[in-house]
């Protein structure tokens, strides 16, 4: 269910495309529940922004169903009996049902309630937990303290004095049989505090009729937690970082100061590879085995072989590194660079959709992109590829084995051929051919006596 709109977070973004651990909270449910069944078997009702969140959680190859009045979890239930009837697909024999913003609900835990459902020949299966503080929260009525049968699920606004004390919480996950469950969405009734369509009310009607219903509680309470708030929302952030920066330990990553640390879910990091404080690692970042990522440095949807080493407040983006390379300081990797084997990007050097080969060296003050740079080349300081004409970007291409001499000026388009020379302080707007040397500037004039002619003469 990722319909609602979520008012109390007071943002314009749909509550389910708010992100923790560097994906929308949706994003973490769909991935869960694809780890139990094929993508085609998951629909997502929409609602809400519909567009904008059918558009974010498209490429996960799962369905949708339109609910384009919210009024409440039952009428969510109600557009998909409305939907298989008008498609004339055939609906399943169970439905489990998740929420949106449940993002830290674990395969473990879905694949536990669809085993309990099946084996208890259930009508309805209910995930519970027990919290610290329960007030909020709609409470599970058991039929006796240590019985699985549930009478009721009664949300917080409906609970009688003698209720209030109930320590079961509803998750609002559930699994149904479809037809049990279609059976009752017509009767349900807005006649409520929120005048809206519970699902929940389904538990007792199913009761009443002598179905059987069940409970089953989850064994972490925090992973059917949602957040309804920026803060609550904040909290799950941490949690599920916490728990992946532990994962990496435990996969021999050593993590220095791991709460101060960004990693996103998704991130990847080999054994030995040591971590410092402050460093962010974000999207889809793969970091190999044995290397050093120093502090104040953000890896994002990048790859890293072994033994790379980033040095203090470098910023990675959509590159690619490979073993042994060596960045920074403050080096930036924008889209599309990649760095070769054993090749060093240092202080202050940009880089976009340029390749610098293996054992390649630009260390200080350049701006390099759109280029093509072969093996065993140096770049001196403060040289640019100057690749954009204001119209048009062009390529450059620089062959092995050149030496760029420091502040030279690399008009594209233009190549330099293999081991040839650029003279310091060069303007090249001309291929340089093989073993060439090229000068690019002025010849330097030096006048004898000038300074002693031209300085005033002081009295004594």
């Amino acid at each position: 269910m990722a319909a609602g709109k979520g008012t109390r977070l007071k943002s314009k973004r749909p509550k389910v495309l708010h992100e923790i651990g560097g994906r929308a909270l949706v994003l973490h449910v769909i991935a869960a529940a694809k780890t139990v069944v094929p993508a085609d078997h998951i629909y997502c009702i929409v609602g809400h922004e519909a567009e904008r969140v059918k558009a974010a959680v498209a490429a996960t190859g799962v369905r949708f169903v339109l609910q384009a009045e919210q009024l409440g979890t039952g009428h969510a239930l109600q557009m998909v009996k409305a939907y298989f009837a008008l498609s004339g697909e055939q609906a399943p024999e169970h439905l489990l049902v998740l929420s949106g913003d449940v993002p830290l609900i674990r395969p473990e835990t879905i694949a536990s309630i669809c085993e309990v459902h099946l084996q208890e020949k259930a009508a309805m299966t209910i995930l519970t937990a027990v919290p610290d503080d329960p007030h909020g929260y709609g409470r599970v009525l058991r039929a006796s303290a240590d019985a699985p049968e549930v009478m009721a699920i009664v949300e917080q606004k409906s609970l009688l004095p003698e209720q209030m004390g109930a320590p079961e919480i509803n998750s609002g996950i559930y699994c149904f049989k479809t037809k049990a469950l279609f059976s009752k969405l017509d009767s349900l009734s807005t006649d409520n505090p929120h005048g809206e369509f519970y699902l929940t009310d389904v538990a007792a009607m199913l009761v009443a009729d002598g179905e059987r219903v069940v409970a089953v509680k989850a064994d972490r309470v925090d992973e059917v937690l949602g957040a309804n708030t920026i803060a609550e929302m904040m909290h799950l952030d941490a949690a599920m970082r916490l728990a992946t920066a532990k994962r990496l330990m435990a996969n021999g990553v050593t993590i220095f100061r791991p709460e101060t640390c960004v990693i996103d879910t998704e991130v990847t990091v080999g054994a030995d590879t040591v971590i410092e404080p402050y460093v962010q690692l974000l999207g889809a970042t793969h970091v190999g085995s044995e290397c050093l990522i120093r502090s104040y440095s953000v890896i994002q949807n990048s790859s890293l072989g072994d033994n790379v080493t980033v040095r203090n407040g470098c910023i990675l983006d959509t590159a690619e590194v490979a073993n042994g390379a060596i960045l920074g300081p403050y080096s930036h990797l924008r889209p599309e660079s990649r760095i070769g084997e054993g090749a060093h990007v240092g202080n202050f050097v940009e880089t976009k959709k340029t390749t610098l080969g293996k054992g390649s060296k630009a260390n200080h003050l350049s701006y390099l992109g759109n280029a093509t740079i072969g093996a065993r080349v140096n770049v001196g300081a403060g040289t640019i590829t100057c690749n954009y004409d204001g119209v048009h970007k062009h390529q450059t291409t620089i062959g092995d084995g050149v030496f760029v001499g420091s502040d030279s000026t690399l008009v594209a388009p233009i190549t330099l051929g293999a081991g040839a020379y650029i003279a310091a302080g060069s303007c090249i707007t001309e291929d340089v051919p093989e073993g060439a040397l090229a000068l690019g500037r002025s010849r330097q004039t030096n006048k004898p006596g000038w300074v002693a002619a031209k300085k005033p003469k002081k009295d004594c």
